[in-house]
């Protein structure tokens, strides 16, 4: 057989990633287990590369071809819950973190020269009854205070403006917490694994546009590219009256559409910021549709030591956390959808899922691209995975 099968992707998740520890070892806290977890947990990554994200799902694949896809051993639908819910979350991060070392170690990421990680949040549209939340599950109102029921919330930790986008890690946070806090904890616990040189800046929308954010991303050696709002109305002020009146600094352009950007780091910070200046850009991005997009964005970067092109590509890579993480994750993973509504196992299967979408963008776009191989599509990559499960051909139903 030629081209890529299940056996060949488990071979370069356990020899090109390193990952072959993980797996026999990932954090099972089971007494007596009669399956061993790394049938349970490559049975969940191959399930979510083969678009099976739901428990029922994976468990008809492996009953099917648990020798085709390296899973080794059958197992039900009760038992992935039972599973990640005893599985310790500590050894998938740890998973996560080494994939990315790994890529920038084999020269896998491949941007613009600066290394960038995105924070930002999100929420599941998956409701819960009253009387069945979990610990993570945060109550959803109406505009007149009625209880619609529970969701679940997180921030997303993951590379960009690397050439490919690589989730490393998330934070779910219930009744209480915030996503500006998780947000927080999750850069923290993400630059220790990762390591203090791997990234270069941090990118965030506004409402991490904080006194104490920046100063958290500052203290972890982080240089911090954020855009300005509302939320910042003294400073948006100021760069909007000074802005109007002056030629941009640098026109250049961007695929098709024209960029026209006005730059300058000699702001006063806000109350509370403990900057001596802060950079402000404003970009106007012309399509050929004849929209025109307006953004303002700071930094801690000086104009000498980034220029103005660069600062900008930067401050557009955020949306990558949104399409290639939020985006795939939901429409292709099943993020929203939660298989056993346990605090534990809603952590683990989703850093799970995170953790097949990093492998599956690495075998795709790295592994199999090498030479003149054109780049696989990810649905492709799947249907030529799943004609692999068997030798013989498919029985099909009359009629």
């Amino acid at each position: 057989m030629t081209g890529p099968t299940p056996r060949r992707l488990w071979k370069y998740v356990a020899q090109r990633l390193r990952l072959g520890t993980y797996f026999t070892a990932p954090g099972d806290r089971r007494q007596a287990p009669q399956i061993p977890a790394r049938a349970i947990v490559w049975g969940l990554v191959i399930g979510h590369i083969l678009r099976e994200d739901a428990f029922a799902g994976v468990e008809a694949l492996v009953r099917g071809a648990a020798r085709a896809l390296a899973v080794g051993r059958r197992f039900s639908n009760d038992t992935l819950a039972y599973v990640t819910a005893r599985l310790d979350p500590g050894p998938t991060r740890v998973a996560l973190s080494a994939v990315a070392r790994q890529a920038k170690r084999n020269k896998a990421l491949m941007g613009s020269g600066w290394i960038g990680l995105a924070v930002d949040g999100t929420a599941t549209t998956c409701l819960s009854k009253p009387g069945v939340e979990c610990a993570y599950c945060r109550p959803l109102h109406t505009a007149d205070e009625r209880l619609l029921g529970y969701r679940h919330e997180m921030t997303v930790l993951s590379i960009v403006d690397a050439g490919v986008t690589l989730p490393c890690d998330l934070e779910l946070y219930g009744p209480g917490d915030s996503e500006h806090a998780a947000g927080q904890r999750v850069l923290q616990r993400g630059v220790a694994a990762l390591g203090s040189r791997f990234a270069d800046f941090v990118v965030v929308d506004s409402k991490f546009a904080t006194a104490p954010f920046l100063h958290v991303a500052g203290e972890l050696g982080l240089h911090v590219v954020a855009r300005v709002k509302d939320n910042l109305p003294q400073l948006l002020a100021a760069a909007q009256e000074r802005y109007v009146i002056q030629h941009p600094t640098a026109t250049f352009r961007d695929g098709r559409d024209e960029i026209e950007v006005w730059d300058a780091d000699d702001f006063e910070p806000w109350s509370g910021l403990r900057w001596q200046k802060v950079r402000v850009l404003k970009y106007r991005q012309r399509k050929p549709t004849g929209t025109i997009v307006e953004a303002y964005w700071l930094t801690d970067w000086p104009v000498s030591a980034v220029p103005s092109a660069a600062l900008y590509r930067m401050a557009k890579s955020r949306w990558e956390i949104e399409n290639e993480v939020f985006n795939v994750a939901k429409t292709y993973h099943g993020l929203e959808h939660v298989c056993h509504h346990h605090g534990n196992s809603i952590v683990v299967s989703w850093l799970i899922t995170l953790l097949a979408i990093s492998i599956e963008t690495l075998y795709r776009l790295r592994f199999l691209h090498r030479g003149r191989h054109p780049i696989r599509a990810a649905v492709d990559l799947s249907r030529h995975l799943r004609l692999h499960l068997s030798d013989r051909p498919l029985r099909t139903e009359p009629g």
